[in-house]
């Protein structure tokens, strides 16, 4: 009982997800960067709005897990 009650609280926290939110607040800016330019980059904002979306689902699904 004690034991399966201690495994249902362990967190899947790693030092790796910090790296993660710092990349996901780069891209954030970098995507702001683009929308604020007046020559805009479609191609380069449309590749960061995909990569902020994936890594926006991933901090959301990572956060959860702590």
């Amino acid at each position: 009982m004690l034991l399966a009650e201690a495994a249902a609280t362990t967190s899947t926290y790693t030092s790796f997800d910090i790296y993660v939110l710092i990349f996901t607040v780069v891209i954030a800016i970098a995507v702001i960067k683009q929308l604020i330019n007046p020559r805009r980059n479609l191609f380069a904002l449309g590749f960061a709005g995909v990569a902020l979306i994936v890594f926006g689902i991933m901090d959301v699904v990572m956060i959860r897990g702590w």
